[in-house]
């Protein structure tokens, strides 16, 4: 399973790729806004600074919601640089500007899947990642990995190379819950990819063999 992490602050995003795990990032204007990035310009070179702190996919968002303007929004943001992918929200526009992008060898990410529907939609018009949102879904007493499970069945069934990025992941758990049904990708903070470094029995282990070094010495 790939590791992204889902920020737009650069110290995380180094510090995740010094660990050796990461495979990408994804961000969007509200997490740019977060670290006080506003303004398209400041946006734009801040996603080709994240493109330039890891070496692979980096999600873009696109803001416009018809099919024209995210084109454009698309387009634009995929020539920024080689390890962008546009991210297209699940409307219906959306599906039609996920195949135009198709056609033209441009990578996507499709955001705001609520339901295995949406994922088929998507995965029929060509997306490369497609994003269900666990941990809002978790929010409203929704079982979130159900949806995970359920788009994982219908992909394999299929044959489609759509890969499911796990995203709005909270924690730690939520990482392993989607490694063992078989999400492709999970999109999360630095903390849940850390937590998973933590067993206090590896604490509690490394503590004695230090005591019983300092004991031969």
């Amino acid at each position: 399973m790939k590791f992204f992490i889902d920020t737009a602050n650069l110290d995380q995003i180094k510090e995740a790729e010094a660990l050796g795990v990461l495979d990408g990032v994804t961000t969007n204007p509200s997490l740019m806004a977060k670290e006080g990035i506003t303004g398209q310009e400041n946006i734009l070179n801040h996603y080709v600074a994240i493109c330039e702190a890891v070496e692979g996919d980096v999600s873009a968002e696109v803001i416009a919601t018809d099919f024209e303007g995210m084109v454009k929004e698309g387009e634009a943001l995929a020539a920024l640089h080689p390890q962008i992918v546009v991210k297209i929200p699940m409307i219906e526009d959306g599906v039609k500007a996920l195949k135009y992008f198709a056609n033209q060898g441009i990578k996507t990410n499709c955001t705001l899947v609520f339901s295995a529907g949406q994922a088929l939609l998507a995965a029929k018009a060509g997306a490369t990642y497609v994003s269900p949102f666990i941990g809002r879904l978790d929010d409203i007493s929704t079982d979130g990995l159900n949806l995970i499970e359920e788009i994982r069945e219908i992909y394999d069934n299929y044959e489609f190379e759509t890969q499911i990025l796990a995203a709005s992941v909270r924690h730690t758990m939520h990482v392993i819950d989607c490694a063992k049904i078989g999400a492709d990708v999970m999109t999360g903070p630095l903390s849940s990819i850390k937590g998973l470094l933590k067993h206090p029995l590896t604490d509690i282990g490394l503590a004695k063999f230090l005591e019983d070094y300092q004991k031969g010495n």
